[in-house]
């Protein structure tokens, strides 16, 4: 079964509003098994909606178009779907009485207007869920279908819900689902990752059944997500179980977290099963660091505190940073030894750097030294950032963490 979403309104063009009703709809379709194969927007104007309905049913055998069902001049949807059908819009006169009775129970008069919603298609089929007052509408269209549901978010997600996915279902006859998990990495570009998976990827593509897509997150690496479709929930698991050892195996550490985690969250539940506590020592990130790993609940478990030593003389006289340069490998090795010494830790992590515009002693911006601390060992790295700065401090940021990410993974191994 083929599924295609037709989002109507001229409001999400401008981008007055976001399509997040697409998004969901597409996850609903995807853990039924229906495949999903394209999200249009258009905007309020008869021919156009015509086309993009029609250009969907060419390609699939179901459209689920969202919005233009209510009372108003512009609400059009059902005239147009009346079109695409080659048939007359009928009053319903049960409609006509639900529509009334919404109104008669909120105490308030009902706009002439809004007896438009009670037209369908003639041969359509009303929606049995009804939160509102626009019902959704299931549209037969040959062998193929239409679904009319409204754009507000609460009405359409309970059409859905209650009789679209079931319908889909059931028209189609299949029994199968299709899950997804998404592995989050640091380190590498997209067209890196590419070419590392180039031959899994050429292997998906020989066989059904599993496939791996990237997906960019800027600041936040790039996902490779998974997806298995199979007759049960348990086989496609077990699908998704098998392709993700066989991803780690090819790329590794860069793989630092699955679906919602992030590095922040990563780097604590690894101190935290190591029996660890952090420090931070922040000069170019002002705290930032020290920010993330506290959003989490329950980072009190390894986190200790931070010293922000952005002047020069706090490095000296809180971090024992001896005098000189400050953007330097010598100095981020002070900083993250000084202050697991101030704060009692047991691992640090350290940034001294240029975050911009300007130069600092004689180094570009962009230069960034990171320190990390584990098990009284120092070792520093040093990274270029030619962005602006605050790309610059945000990149610094996690990818300092993944840097301790990967020294605790390693010390794991040794113990």
């Amino acid at each position: 079964m083929r599924c295609e979403v037709v989002a109507v309104g001229t409001e999400l063009l401008l981008g007055q509003i976001v399509d997040t009703n697409s998004s969901w709809i597409g996850e609903q379709l995807a853990l039924a098994g229906i495949d999903c194969l394209r999200h249009t927007a258009v905007g309020d104007n008869p021919d156009r909606i015509r086309a993009a309905l029609q250009e969907s049913l060419d390609r699939s055998d179901a459209v689920i178009v969202t919005g233009g069902l209510g009372p108003t001049q512009d609400d059009i949807t059902r005239d147009v779907i009346a079109e695409v059908m080659g048939v007359e819009m009928i009053r319903d006169p049960n409609l006509v009485e639900v529509i009334s009775s919404k109104f008669k129970g909120r105490g308030r008069p009902m706009p002439e207007n809004n007896l438009r919603q009670a037209d369908l298609p003639e041969g359509a089929t009303p929606i049995k869920e009804m939160p509102g007052t626009a019902p959704g509408l299931i549209c037969p269209v040959g062998e193929k279908v239409i679904y009319a549901v409204p754009g507000v978010p609460l009405e359409m997600r309970q059409m859905i819900e209650g009789s679209i996915i079931p319908d889909l279902v059931s028209r189609s006859g299949e029994k199968s689902v299709i899950r997804s998990r998404v592995l989050r990495t640091w380190g590498q570009s997209e067209s890196g990752l590419a070419e590392m998976l180039a031959e899994e990827i050429k292997r998906l593509d020989e066989v059904e059944g599993t496939t791996l897509a990237f997906l960019a997150s800027g600041m936040e690496g790039l996902k490779v997500r998974i997806t298995a479709k199979a007759p049960t929930e348990q086989d496609a698991e077990a699908a998704l179980d098998t392709e993700e050892s066989q991803v780690r195996t090819i790329i590794g550490p860069l793989v630092f977290g699955i679906d919602d985690e992030n590095m922040e969250t990563v780097v604590l539940e690894e101190l935290v099963s190591q029996g660890l506590t952090l420090a931070t020592a922040e000069s170019m990130t002002g705290g930032l660091i020290a920010t993330r790993l506290t959003e989490v609940p329950g980072s009190s478990r390894a986190f200790l505190g931070s010293v922000v030593s952005y002047a020069n003389s706090v490095k000296q006289e809180i971090l024992n940073v001896p005098e000189g340069p400050v953007i330097s490998e010598q100095a981020v090795l002070s900083m993250a030894i000084g202050v697991c010494e101030a704060l009692g830790a047991d691992v640090s992590v350290a940034v001294t750097g240029v975050a911009g515009p300007a130069s600092q002693e004689g180094q570009e911006p962009g230069v960034v030294w990171i320190g990390t601390c584990v098990d009284g060992e120092a070792k520093a790295v040093e990274v270029r950032f030619p962005y602006n700065r605050t790309m610059a401090r945000q990149l610094t940021v996690i990818t300092a963490l993944d840097i301790l990410r990967r020294r605790l993974l390693e010390r794991a191994l040794k113990n």
